[in-house]
């Protein structure tokens, strides 16, 4: 049965028409991802699904009853905890939990507290708690008030109060641009076992391969549905456009030999019937276009020149902030053919150092050595904040490349992606994508034989992470990266380092492993999490249940007999109305059947004392149960 069903849907968003008569169905419990190129109409059409956009045709029908969960653009805030703030975002049991301390009746009373244990409300904290942690948020953490947090951790909790509704319908708008690659990887676990439908836009590859069923395609306007995930939905979509390709070649070779006859024959007045044909024919072909596609988006760094090895080295290196250490006793190198990926929970230490590397922190103690020659590449999502807004890529580059010609300088943005137009725009309008391309131009303008790269993907679409990872594999430099893309990870990096308790060590895996530790520890820390978030009253209610449940268990065999005996009872009252109603009967005793009134007598009698002695055993068991239930 169909829990979501668009027909016809167009909508038109400053004129500009995003979808096209669009059509979708999504059955309850499965889980869509929507992908289209940017600016295609995807977060337009979640907004129109959640009701926040009126359609301009069509139609959007949500089954009856069900319920529906987003995460919206605004953020939370306020003094709550953050606990608490997820905790109200469940309206009805909010409002039960507020009913219940005010109500009198006490008829109303038992409805209230019997609708809290269908939802479930006792353990809802517990729930919560084990939610905010998996996205990062550790039980001091859970205490504080929303308003500590900066815009990314507050889009953390408005994701944890979406997922803890639970709903029947999710829809998620690049869930895992403020997650860390920890708190990315518990999401894909959970969507998982998620029971309910899931609409999910994102740019994240393995997200979509690993959690939904479908793969939903937003293009020119019309939706398409490819069962799998997002790399099935390539080879799928690879296969349609080589047999749309050779179709439209063939057409267009027909073509070509239908009107080269046409022109050769058309004058001459004995070919002119077939010339005729021939254009009738030509006018009968069908017109398959070959498939449209943009031009293919490619990256390319500027290769570094050699130095000798070691390209960095450190020894004994303490850094942190403010005379706070974050990363302590720090003896590693680093060489040109180094590709390694930073992994850790955001706050222990990654980002710091990358600045480390990039120069951007001194060493506390130990000490820090590389090449007079090193070059380094540094590119961090804040430094977004750093651009003009006011000027041009054009203006940003030949700021840093003073010395070059300005087709040097248009060229180094080209290299990733950034056109003549593109150059020419102010940053103000380019997209969060095109921006970051123009940090990745800037920050590799000089040739660098050391990239660092912060989370290089927050704004790139699947076409540009392809290349970006095509980029660096081609790259013959050394990679530092810090990402929450498991996939360019994998695709990227051939060794692992994981930054835990100010100390950084490699890890002895790949993301598989990783992915097993990361959830071996949460389900330790959700069992620890669970014990800690219990109120006293929960942890007595619970002792309550337990106890409860132990009376029942030890009562089973007596309640067990009790009910053989009242279903005893019953087979002889009804086998005793039948033999009184015959031996009632007139009919009985005008036969003379002396033998058979003496045989019902003789079993009414029987029956009689066997239910004397069922209704005895009934009595003591009964006694027994309240006897057990009031000590």
């Amino acid at each position: 049965m169909s829990l979501l069903t668009i027909t016809d849907l167009t909508l038109r968003i400053a004129g500009r028409t995003l979808l096209d008569q669009a059509s979708l169905s999504i059955e309850a419990g499965r889980r869509i991802g929507l992908v289209g190129r940017n600016g295609a109409g995807k977060s337009t059409l979640l907004g129109a699904i959640a009701g926040d956009i009126a359609p301009d045709g069509g139609s959007i029908a949500l089954s009856a009853r069900a319920t529906m969960g987003r995460v919206k653009q605004e953020t939370p805030e306020g003094d709550q905890s953050l606990l608490d703030t997820v905790l109200s975002g469940h309206v009805e049991r909010a409002a039960l939990l507020h009913e219940a301390e005010n109500a009198d009746d006490p008829t109303r009373l038992a409805d209230i507290h019997d609708r809290l244990l269908a939802i479930d409300a006792h353990g809802a904290p517990a729930r919560a708690a084990t939610i905010l942690a998996g996205l990062g948020f550790d039980h001091e953490a859970q205490a504080r008030p929303v308003s500590d947090f900066s815009g990314g951790w507050r889009m953390r909790v408005a994701l944890a109060t979406a997922l803890f509704l639970n709903p029947d319908l999710l829809l998620l708008d690049e869930p895992t641009n403020h997650l860390d690659l920890e708190a990315t990887i518990w999401l894909e676990t959970w969507l998982k076992s998620f029971p309910g439908a899931a609409i999910i836009v994102s740019h994240d590859r393995s997200l979509l391969d690993n959690t939904v069923h479908a793969i939903a395609h937003l293009d020119r306007g019309k939706l398409s549905l490819t069962p799998g995930g997002y790399d099935e939905f390539v080879r799928i979509r690879t296969e349609q456009a080589l047999q749309q390709t050779r179709a439209a070649e063939r057409i267009a070779a027909q073509r070509a030999h239908m009107q080269s006859f046409v022109d050769r024959f058309r004058a001459q007045a004995t070919k002119a019937r077939q010339a005729q044909a021939r254009i009738k024919a030509l006018e009968r072909l069908p017109q398959i276009d070959s498939v449209i596609e943009d031009t293919p988006m490619r990256f390319a760094f500027p290769e570094p020149s050699p130095l000798p090895p070691p390209m960095l080295s450190m020894e004994r290196v303490t850094v942190g902030y403010d005379g706070r250490p974050v990363l302590r006793n720090l003896s590693l190198r680093l060489d040109l053919d180094d590709r390694i990926a930073l992994l850790g929970q955001n706050g222990r230490g990654k980002s710091t150092f990358a600045k480390l590397l990039a120069g951007r922190l001194a060493p506390m103690t130990g000490t820090l050595s590389h090449s007079p020659r090193l070059r380094i590449g540094y590119f961090a999502q804040h430094q977004t904040d750093e651009l003009v807004l006011s000027d041009t890529p054009i203006d940003h580059m030949a700021r840093l490349m003073p010395q070059a010609a300005p087709a040097a300088v248009r060229s180094q943005l080209a290299r990733f992606g950034l056109d003549a137009a593109r150059a020419e725009t102010k940053v103000s309008d380019l997209s969060g994508g095109e921006k970051a391309r123009l940090l990745l131009a800037l920050a590799t303008r000089d040739a660098p034989h050391l990239l660092l790269l912060d989370e290089p993907t927050n704004h790139l679409d699947l076409d540009a992470r392809d290349a970006l990872i095509r980029a660096l594999s081609a790259f013959e430099g050394a990679v530092v990266l810090i990402s929450h893309d498991p996939h360019l990870v994998e695709a990227v990096a051939d060794r692992l380092w994981l930054i835990e308790d100010g100390a950084i060590q490699p890890f002895d895996g790949d993301m598989d492993a990783y992915r097993g530790w990361l959830l071996d520890r949460a389900r330790k820390a959700a069992a620890d999490q669970r014990e800690t978030t219990l109120r006293p009253a929960d942890t007595e209610r619970r002792a309550s249940r337990r106890d409860r449940a132990e009376l029942r268990r030890a009562q089973a065999p007596l309640r067990k007999e009790a009910k053989a005996a009242e279903a005893l009872l019953e087979q002889i009252l009804a086998e005793r109305r039948k033999i009184e109603t015959r031996l009632a009967d007139p009919v009985l005793y005008s036969t003379g059947d002396s033998a058979e009134i003496a045989r019902l007598n003789s079993r009414l009698a029987a029956l009689s004392a066997q239910e004397r002695k069922a209704e005895d055993r009934w009595l003591e068991i009964q006694a027994e149960l309240e006897d057990a239930e009031a000590s």
